[in-house]
């Protein structure tokens, strides 16, 4: 056998003696432990106290019938792999049953050759799926990042995600970008009972208006141009796991319906499909003022009331500058390691740089400025002189001063506002854009609507000018 390294054990259930006798010297001489039950029952008792990668049972059986013990095996183990035994006038059974999750079935009478490649395609897949199971383990160990920092603020939103992780409620995460928003979700989830099921990340706003719908609900073959196979979408692939929908205010009204639907009726409808039903926690991230834009017609007041069951807000980073060094030395020992760098800490001139700046890309802009200042650090401690110049600045951080003549075009206004914010975020236009309260391809929008205007030559502020900050 080369599905598994272990003697695989096999289950075979059948109310005929001489079924059970038979299968076990046939799976016996293919080096296979064999387990026999006469009754549903008794196969359940070993299922709880065996491990068992493949059942074989019988359809029709008095009491627990075949189909009865493939729903209870599901719920109980359901990595077992089940296959199905039919006389030739119940395969329309057998096919229901496998709709119910059977991996296959055999007719009988009964044939060896059979049965043998049927039990090994089972353990193949059983072997496959395990291994599928594993490297995702692997794979969330490896990207599991934790939460750093003790400020009462943190410690308060997290004490609500805790108690909200053990509910099926929908759970709003307010917050500007970069606060992680995601590891929020993260934290929810793995404190959940679903903590064992996938969690789907989707950043709405990084998909594009036109392929959305398909991505959030999937869609059919054929459905549109293009569409040469049908395709699962984020809730199919989150069923009975949980969905996190980031930056939910991008999503179009006509969407918003289809998502509305999700979760007042628990069914999808992918794009030139039918109505399907999903089993899905749902999670959902904005750094919008949804209120706002229910009230300016842009988010449906339904849907918001939906998603706005237990809203928590992430801080921004300025508002916790205590947990500044906590997180500095934790990034400090994951990019020292990553880029075989002897640095070992900071110098008080640092921190106090990296403690006094607003952080206005909060969390994730001190990720990329620890990280630089650890690659250009000569010495095995970061100075301030490492760091990125707009820490060094005694400004940094706390806003700019913008100034127009009374009667500029608000045309005008808006390209330079965005021009002079994205010179700010160093050209990150997502950033930039949730400075601004925008979305991102409002950016894009202004400023292909015309040319960059040019600089303002220098002059003296009179009383008629107005500053915004």
């Amino acid at each position: 056998m080369t599905s598994t390294a272990r003697t695989p054990t096999i289950l075979v259930v059948d109310d005929e003696p001489s079924i059970l006798d038979a299968l076990q010297k046939v799976l016996a001489k293919e080096n296979m432990s064999v387990r026999t039950a006469s009754s549903g029952q008794q196969a359940l008792e070993i299922l709880r106290s065996v491990p068992v990668q493949v059942m074989i049972t019988d359809l029709r059986m008095p009491g627990m019938t075949g189909e009865d013990l493939l729903k209870a095996v599901k719920a109980l183990t359901p990595e077992v792999e089940v296959i199905m035994m039919t006389a030739y006038g119940t395969v329309e059974n057998a096919v229901g049953a496998m709709k119910l999750g059977a991996y296959d079935f055999i007719s009988k009478p009964l044939k060896r050759a059979a049965i043998i490649a049927a039990v090994q395609k089972a353990l193949d897949k059983h072997a496959l799926v395990a291994e599928n199971r594993e490297l995702k383990a692997q794979l969330a160990a490896a990207t599991n990042r934790p939460i750093v920092g003790n400020s009462q603020v943190l410690r308060a939103a997290l004490d609500m995600a805790r108690q909200a992780a053990g509910s099926s409620a929908t759970v709003l995460l307010l917050g500007e970008s970069g606060t992680g928003k995601e590891l929020f979700a993260r934290y929810i989830q793995q404190h959940s009972p679903r903590a064992a099921r996938p969690l789907v990340p989707t950043n709405c706003a990084a998909l594009p208006e036109s392929i959305l719908e398909s991505e959030l609900f999937g869609h059919e073959k054929g459905a549109f141009t293009g569409a040469v196979r049908a395709r699962e979408g984020r809730f199919a692939e989150a069923h009975t796991g949980t969905l996190f929908l980031d930056e939910i205010g991008e999503i179009p009204l006509h969407i918003q319906v289809k998502l509305l639907r999700a979760l007042q009726e628990g069914e999808i409808e992918p794009v030139g499909g039918r109505l399907a039903k999903v089993d899905v926690r749902l999670i959902c991230a904005t750094n919008r003022d949804l209120a706002e834009e229910v009230k300016a017609g842009r988010f449906r007041e339904d849907l918001f009331y939906r998603i706005n069951v237990i809203p928590i807000r992430v801080p921004p980073l300025r508002d916790r500058l205590e947990d500044v060094p906590l997180l500095a030395d934790h990034f400090l020992r994951i990019f020292a390691g990553k880029h075989g760098k002897p640095v070992s800490g900071f110098t008080e001139a640092a921190l106090y740089r990296m403690s006094n700046y607003g952080w206005p890309g909060n969390v994730r802009e001190m990720e990329n400025a620890v990280e630089r200042a650890v690659v250009l650090c000569r010495g095995g401690l970061v100075d301030e002189h490492d760091l990125p110049p707009e820490l060094r600045d005694p400004q940094a951080g706390h806003g700019r001063q913008i100034t127009f003549s009374v009667g500029t075009p608000l045309e005008e206004v808006e390209r330079r506002m965005i021009t002079e914010t994205l010179k700010f975020t160093r050209g990150d236009k997502r950033l930039a854009a949730d400075l601004l309260g925008i979305a991102t391809r409002t950016i894009y929008r202004k400023l292909e609507s015309g040319a960059q205007p040019a600089e303002p030559a220098p002059r003296v502020e009179s009383e008629s000018d107005e500053v915004i900050h």
